[in-house]
Order: C-alpha cells, then structure tokens, then sequence
C-alpha cells in the first residue's frame, strides 16, 4: 500500500530530479522510493556513510545541505509569539 507524503527541496534540484526521472522512464515518487529503500535497507552510522551512486551525482547539484526542522514545541511557540506582534 502507497502512502503521500510532503518533501520541501530546492526548486532546481526538484527539475533537475524530475529531468532525470522522466529521461529514465520512472516518476519521481519511484525514484524517490528507491532511494529511501536503498537507504534503510543497510545500517549506517551517519549521513556520510551512505553509498551514493554516479546516478544520483548526476542530479544533485552542488553539495547536500541537511536541514532539520525545530521541535514542534519551539514552532509552536515562535509561531503564536509572531501572531502577537501583529
């Protein structure tokens, strides 16, 4: 069973997955989904462990940045503090 979710990424790396995708006849959910399984499907230690493949070189575009999102505690409360000054 196929499941939805949402991914922010920067708007030149989306067309450039998709370019990619599209040139070798897959969406890009399932190529999205390949990666994600070749991911989880070995234990690695950190981010810079992974193996990645000359194909998927070829779409990113300059180094990878990671980003991670605050706790939706800290969100919350910046949030409604921004809604006050208003």
């Amino acid at each position: 069973m196929d499941a939805k979710i949402t991914l922010s990424f920067d708007a030149a790396v989306i067309a450039s997955a998709k370019a990619f995708a599209e040139e070798n006849n897959i969406s890009l959910s399932r190529l999205t989904e390949y990666l994600y399984r070749q991911m989880t499907s070995r234990h690695y230690q950190s981010l810079e462990d992974l193996e990645v493949s000359q194909w998927v070189m070829m779409v990113a575009d300059g180094q990878a940045e990671y980003k991670t999102s605050k706790p939706r505690k800290a969100a919350k409360k910046e949030y409604y503090e921004s809604r006050k000054k208003k």
